[in-house]
């Protein structure tokens, strides 16, 4: 099923849609409000950009100064060109440990990679630690946002999954009940766990440090217990020094809740001792994603979500609609790249409104670029019958000034003198839940030409 279909399955429950999107808004008004408090927030922006566009000109550079100074502190380092790789270093690793049972603070690179069910199937248990992960994780479903993970879920949703997983009483969806016990079940998991794995925010090059951001403190927890850490990174998390590392810190945390900073901006430098520490770099697409010249600025993003929390059609069509680790406006940049034929129609999932391109906190074009995969899958991949002719005659409407004008009258006197049931029926969906606006008597043009007359 291509989005539209995926999104009329989410649809079905209109009130769910209702909260989905309203509770989404409140995120992207906390970020407005957040934003707004900060003096020379544009600024901050783009020093951010510019940092981002320097590690993609000089990326190799930067990659092999990390590996190095890594090494140097006693970090070892392994190079994957793509997922399978990846998923194979991580269980040969675990396996040289004997390592059954493992803690995962979230990764979107991991859930990218498929490493859950990977190892899953050579029997080692993977517990998500981050509750919205955790949650999605016990109902068998991906992530619909990649920093809200169970945001499709009400809290009664989770109150009756907790009642089949773990064996909770019914609390009509108490929120506070409902932590109490994922937290007591995580603390056993982290207490047994034989290695943690973590996702990586920020790796500094001239260091070889690296940051995970979190906001329950579960990647702390989890790599502190366990004898081995293993970090999955992306070949684009790179900045190249540690002075750079305020201006992410500042950006991010901002863009994504509203916070000034998460909770937890955790350090990790060099193993314990008697501990390994192991970095995996991946780089699964991303080379290829900066071959492309129009779409290398999205290897920018670090991961906020700030362009979901904003976007009119993710806010009403659910993550899960799009049917890719990386859902909403970013996702339907980088997953063209990966399948253009089965990501084909992510593309047209937007309005082009470019409310995406102005909450990015690293200044991502996104509906340009949006708009430039657009013009590729046109010529590349066979359009609907529908689409095509629905297009053919709005090019002739359009490049024609007579006809466009003949249309908006034909149009104004319908929506003036038709009988309301014909105008509201199953074919308008825009009118299902909205008035149309009141039809005047002359457009624009018209409108203008009066008025130059007149005076």
């Amino acid at each position: 099923m291509n989005h539209s279909q995926k999104a009329e399955i989410f649809n079905k429950d209109e009130a769910k849609v209702n909260w989905h999107d309203k509770a989404l808004w409140y995120v992207r008004e906390k970020r407005d409000a957040s934003a707004h408090k900060v003096q020379g927030w544009e600024y901050l922006r783009e020093l951010g950009s510019g940092i981002k566009a320097n590690v993609l000109s000089n990326l190799d550079d930067y990659l092999i100064q990390f590996e190095s100074n890594a090494k140097k502190n006693g970090v070892q380092v392994h190079w994957a060109s793509n997922a399978e790789e990846h998923n194979n270093i991580v269980n040969t690793i675990l396996s040289q440990h004997n390592a059954k049972k493992v803690v995962k603070s979230k990764s979107m690179l991991t859930e990218e990679c498929h490493l859950n069910p990977y190892l899953e199937e050579r029997g080692i248990e993977v517990i998500d630690t981050d509750l919205g992960e955790r949650i999605v994780q016990l109902a068998e479903e991906p992530p619909s946002h990649i920093v809200l993970p169970a945001i499709h879920k009400t809290k009664e949703e989770v109150d009756i999954l907790f009642q089949e997983h773990l064996g909770t009483i019914p609390s009509q969806g108490n929120p506070e009940y409902l932590v109490g016990e994922a937290r007591k079940h995580l603390r056993e998991k982290f207490i047994g766990a034989d290695a943690a794995i973590t996702g990586v925010n920020f790796a500094i090059a001239d260091t070889g440090g690296f940051v995970v951001c979190t906001n329950e403190g579960n990647a702390d927890m989890g790599v502190h217990l366990a004898k081995v850490h293993i970090a999955c990174m992306g070949i684009e998390k790179i900045i190249p020094q540690e002075k750079h590392l305020g201006v992410f810190l500042r950006l991010l945390a901002r863009s994504a809740t509203g916070q000034p900073i998460t909770t937890y901006s955790s350090h990790f430098n060099k193993p314990d001792e008697g501990k390994e520490l192991h970095i995996v770099i991946v780089d699964n697409g991303r080379t290829e994603q900066l071959s492309r010249e129009d779409f290398r600025a999205s290897l920018h993003c670090i991961r906020c979500g700030a362009c979901m929390n904003t976007c009119p059609i993710y806010r009403r069509s659910g993550g899960h609609s799009y049917d890719y680790t990386i859902p909403g406006p970013i996702g339907s940049i980088l997953s063209p790249g990966k399948d253009l034929k089965k990501h084909s129609s992510l593309p047209f999932a937007s309005t082009l409104c470019g409310s995406c391109s102005n909450v990015c906190p690293v200044k991502i074009n996104i509906h340009e670029q949006l708009y430039k995969w657009r013009q590729i899958i046109v010529k590349e991949e066979k359009q609907p019958l529908v689409k095509k002719s629905i297009l053919k005659i709005a090019g002739k409407v359009l490049s024609s000034p007579k006809l466009y004008s003949f249309s908006g009258k034909s149009a104004r006197a319908a929506l003036k003198y038709l009988p309301k049931f014909m105008i509201y029926n199953k074919l308008n969906a825009w009118g299902k839940a909205r008035d149309l606006p009141e039809v005047k008597n002359e457009n624009f043009d018209e409108w203008y030409k009066k008025r130059n007359k007149n005076g």
